[in-house]
């Protein structure tokens, strides 16, 4: 399903636990840790020659973190100027990787539930399949500000210590929020989904957002409710347990408090529905969600849709 996955690293614990999790990935055979040296603002006199070297040795240390049985490549590469996340897509589309998994953070200050800007704009601008992890925080742990925490400002993550963080990792696949519109790029993606191995359980929400009476909430739920009835029976056909429901309300909000209430171990999108599936950018929805929630969220890419023109 994902035998090569590429694994983005700064060298911070967070990028470590990260590593960690990539033997709970279906199908993974082998794993390269990647590191992009940058030059440093306002730096005169830069030998990114030695710095890639540097960052070499590190990566051979980072390889202690990825389980056994797995392959390890380690790459490093330099850029002089320019976006990480591009650089990222070019090893990642050069090295045939089917996944990126990367951390929510790195070695930013963390002040807010939101991704640090390398992590966002791989989602915004990637073509892999893509796997935001996140961790939760061990009660009384400081150094760390995790998504779901609020009144409290977060430090930098190198002070924090790994064995501070809770992975989410252990049977990443075993209870998923399948979000869906019914539009065909969804319905693509919940085929993708049903085809992972390990998936023990699969919950399916759809979000009615439009309605300008209770009637017409009440009449769109209804209908919802008898579309999920017959995806859910598709799915359990391959064995897997499913529930589902249909709720009002805002789609990023809704999708991400119900991951909460679940307590799911991941959240599953399309990166395009209903409103982008003929654009072929990543869609609102699936960039919020992925963007404030408080789990690891797999975003699933979907080509666009193209309109054929009328006669």
């Amino acid at each position: 399903m994902f035998e090569k996955v590429l694994v983005p690293t700064d060298f911070s614990p967070y990028a470590g636990k990260v590593l960690e999790c990539v033997s709970e990935i279906p199908g993974v055979k082998e794993v390269k840790i990647l590191h992009v040296v940058t030059r440093p603002a306002l730096t005169r006199f830069w030998d990114p020659l030695s710095e890639v070297k540097q960052a070499e040795k590190k990566l051979e240390e980072e390889k202690k973190h990825v389980p056994p049985g797995i392959a390890v490549k380690t790459h490093a590469v330099s850029i002089l100027e320019g976006d990480v996340a591009a650089a990222i897509q070019k090893v990642a589309a050069d090295y045939g990787a089917s996944l990126v998994v990367m951390g929510a953070r790195g070695r930013s200050l963390i002040e807010s539930v939101l991704l640090g800007s390398v992590s966002r704009n791989v989602l915004r601008f990637g073509e892999q399949h893509l796997l935001i992890m996140r961790f939760k925080k061990v009660g009384g742990a400081k150094g760390l500000e995790f998504p779901g925490a609020k009144g409290t400002k977060g430090l930098r993550d190198e002070q924090a210590p790994a064995e501070r963080m809770e992975k989410f990792c252990p049977n990443i696949f075993s209870k998923v929020l399948v979000p869906t519109d019914f539009s065909p790029p969804e319905e693509a993606a919940i085929s993708f989904i049903k085809g992972i191995p390990g998936i023990g359980e699969v919950h399916l929400l759809h979000v009615v957002s439009r309605g300008e009476t209770q009637e017409e909430l009440d009449a769109a739920v209804k209908d919802a409710e008898a579309k999920l009835a017959a995806i859910s029976q598709e799915i359990g056909r391959a064995g897997i347990k499913v529930t589902a429901g249909a709720v009002v309300g805002n789609p990023v909000e809704q999708i991400c408090s119900k991951g909460d209430e679940l307590d799911v171990s991941l959240i599953a999108m399309s990166s395009v529905g209903m409103d982008t599936m003929h654009s072929g950018r990543i869609g609102s929805r699936t960039y919020d969600v992925a963007n404030k929630a408080s789990r690891p969220v797999l975003v699933i890419r979907m080509k666009p849709i193209f309109a054929v023109p009328a006669l």
